[in-house]
This record gives C-alpha cells, structure tokens and sequence, in this order.
C-alpha cells in the first residue's frame, strides 16, 4: 500500500513537471506566433511601399525631367529634397539580410514620422551570422525603438531618435539612442524586471523584460547609458560559430 502510494505520487509529479513544461513551451511559442505575424504584417506593409514607391518615382523622373527643360534648377532642387530623404530612409533600412528586420525598421520610421520624431538608422552589417533567432531580434528592437518613442512623447520639438547596427570581430551590436529625459541613477538597476515603469497607463513595465529575458536567452548582453543629452541601450550579440 505504501508503495503504490508513493508511486503514484512519483506519477503526479512527473505530470506536474510534464505539465509545467508543455505550458512554458506553449508560452514561448505563443510569443513567438505573435511576434511573426507582427513580422509578416510588417513585410506586407514594406512591399507595399515598396510597389508605391517606384510608381512614385516613375512620377517624380517626368517632373524632374520637365523642370530641367525649363531650367528651374532652384525648384528642383527643393522638389528633390525631400524625395532624396525618403530614398534614403528605404535604402538604410533594407540592407540587413533579415526581411523581417528591414520590414520592422520600416515599419517603426512610419511611426516615428507620425509622432513627428526625425528616427536615423545607420546599419554597417547585413546580419548574416547573427544567431539570434529573427522574430527574437525583432522582439528585442521593436521593444528598445518604442521605448525610445514613448521617452519622446514628453518632449514637444526637436525629437530625435537612431538605430545604429555595427559588426564587431566576435558579434554584433546594436544602439538604441534618443534625446529623450534621462533615466534616474536609481531606476537603472531596476528597468529590466518585470512590471516596472514610469508610466501610468495600462501595458507598460513589460518590454524591457521581454528584451531581457530574450537576452538571457540568447546568452546577449545590454549597456544603458543616460544623461541630459541622450539616453542609449546598446545589445550585443554573439556571431554564429562554424566549425
């Protein structure tokens, strides 16, 4: 009797334990569902523009072309000005070898233009021996830019905002930067648990977590750099090694 008492409790928690990790598992892929589809509607939104733009352009050559005939070189130049800064923001954002990391940039420049936030990017790496998992990169810049985003709402002008993605001998970097308020000395040890925030409206206190428990993961490291000038998280992660 004692035996079959303590076998099924061995049984019961073996099912417990099994239980834990199928709900932790289905967690984890749940995460990461959404976070495709974020992606994928962020791909959409980038080949749309993408087609938008080129009959655009096709536009813009006839304009160009008939201004040059009647040689209003100082209208020209202002008409070309701010197409110049468009082609500009695709190009940047397109050169990593990761679609949903070019569609997500693309995406967060809209939202940045909406807020009226001047967002650079500056990408030096096409991120192809990144080991991060993509939708997991996606995760961990959308979280660090909208970040930055909401730090900027309580300023009224001259709003600035960048992404710098570097490649070093052993990894990759990634700069979030913006010219938001500066982070209190006493919140810097505390921003990356879950649940803490500044704010008061519902939903915040949870990105930085997720930044930091995708950077556990991934075995990733993240720098936060504040003043009165700038605030800044710089990631870095590990290149895949190959035997």
């Amino acid at each position: 009797m004692d035996m079959s008492l303590f076998f099924c409790l061995g049984v019961v928690l073996v099912l417990m334990v099994c239980l834990i990790w199928i709900l932790a598992l289905h967690q984890r892929l749940r995460r990461r569902y959404e976070t495709l589809v974020e992606s994928y509607k962020s791909i959409q939104e980038l080949n749309g523009q993408l087609r938008s733009g080129r009959h655009d352009y096709l536009n813009h050559l006839q304009v160009v072309y008939g201004m040059l005939e009647l040689k209003e070189y100082e209208e020209l130049h202002d008409y070309l000005e701010p197409i110049y800064k468009d082609m500009m923001k695709i190009g940047k954002a397109i050169r990593t070898s990761i679609p949903a990391v070019n569609a997500l940039l693309m995406a967060k420049m809209g939202t940045a233009e909406a807020e009226n936030i001047d967002f650079y990017v500056e990408v030096k790496s096409d991120l192809k021996k990144l080991k991060v998992e993509p939708w997991e990169l996606c995760k961990v810049l959308s979280n660090l830019i909208d970040n930055a985003i909401t730090a900027l709402k309580e300023k009224k002008k001259d709003k600035k905002m960048a992404l710098e993605i570097n490649e070093e001998r052993d990894g990759y970097v990634f700069v979030v930067s913006d010219n938001g308020p500066p982070i209190l000395e006493e919140h810097k040890s505390v921003i990356f648990k879950q649940g803490f925030t500044t704010k008061q409206e519902e939903g915040h206190g949870m990105g930085l977590y997720i930044v930091a428990g995708i950077l556990k993961e991934n075995h990733g490291s993240i720098q936060v750099d504040s003043n009165e000038d700038e605030t800044s998280f710089t990631v870095k992660f590990a290149k895949e090694v190959k035997a």
